[in-house]
């Protein structure tokens, strides 16, 4: 894959909820991609990458200005581990620098890279506390290679679910976005929680079994819907419209399912208890 990157200058890294990005734009091509709404005002070709220059220093002084240590959350609107981390590793000095002040990390991703990092996630849970989240969205290989076209396949997330367990680093689960008529079946999701226990994570996370559909990701799904579901983009407009939110016809039956396997397995899926609970155990 040909890399496109440009830098931007930046005077702040961290959000006022503790959260940072050193990448704005993805190379994943996950066809259902929110990150590509127009609301975000991305001002550049998505997969053309900007790097927020000197990250990493920038994160250092605004680390070093705050008098206790928190949870600093990375992944929720670019991937920390798309293919430009393998040259710029801005992720992995980023870490550093989180590491070396003692504060903790909760990172998403849906690539196997991360394990590239895993010595300093060990260092950050033993001096804090480090959660690594990992989003499953099919059983299906091939669908994977569909709709999530240029990330980790399924097996090879589980793969990196069950090396951070042995770790000692813990782990939750994303099942979202659910692609109503896509990936939406109890099958599915059956084999992913199944894949869920085997891993031992702690918790499992979801919204809501739905997709959302916003302008700028919109067109960009339904481009991806007609190449490769052919009629499915009619349904979608005769089931939904142009609502914000498209909630699975199955979405209460998908929810009790969850409820039921995650409660007997004594795994968190409320949102309040996966992620309150780890800052509570250290304080933080």
């Amino acid at each position: 894959m040909k890399l496109k990157y440009h830098y931007a200058d930046y005077e702040t890294i961290l959000t006022p909820q503790n959260s940072m990005n050193v990448y704005h734009g993805c190379t994943h091509g996950c066809i259902y991609c929110d990150s590509r709404s127009y609301s975000y005002n991305i001002n550049h070709d998505f997969e053309d990458i900007e790097v927020k220059r000197n990250a990493p220093d920038i994160l250092d002084k605004e680390l070093r200005e705050k008098n206790n240590p928190c949870m600093i959350t990375t992944g929720a609107m670019c991937d920390p581990y798309i293919h430009l981390e393998e040259r710029m590793r801005y992720t992995r000095k980023c870490l550093e620098v989180i590491e070396y002040h003692g504060f903790g990390i909760a990172i998403q991703t849906k690539s196997a890279r991360i394990l590239q990092d895993i010595d300093l996630l060990k260092k950050i849970n033993t001096k804090s506390n480090c959660v690594v989240e990992i989003t499953l969205t099919t059983l299906d290989e091939d669908l994977c290679r569909i709709i999530e076209p240029n990330t980790s396949t399924t097996k090879e997330r589980v793969y990196v679910l069950k090396a951070l367990q042995r770790e000692g680093i813990p782990t939750v689960v994303w099942l979202c976005p659910t692609l109503p008529f896509i990936n939406d079946s109890i099958e599915n999701l059956r084999g992913l929680l199944d894949y869920c226990i085997d891993a031992k994570v702690y918790g499992v996370m979801c919204f809501d079994f739905n997709v959302v559909l916003r302008p700028g990701n919109r067109e960009y799904f339904y481009k991806n819907l007609d190449k490769y579901f052919p009629n499915v983009k009619q349904k979608y407009i005769e089931t939904f419209g142009n609502c914000y939110t498209c909630n699975s016809p199955n979405s209460n039956n998908l929810q009790q399912l969850s409820n039921d396997i995650c409660r007997k397995h004594g795994i968190f899926n409320k949102q309040y208890d996966v992620f309150n609970d780890f800052k509570l155990e250290k304080g933080l």
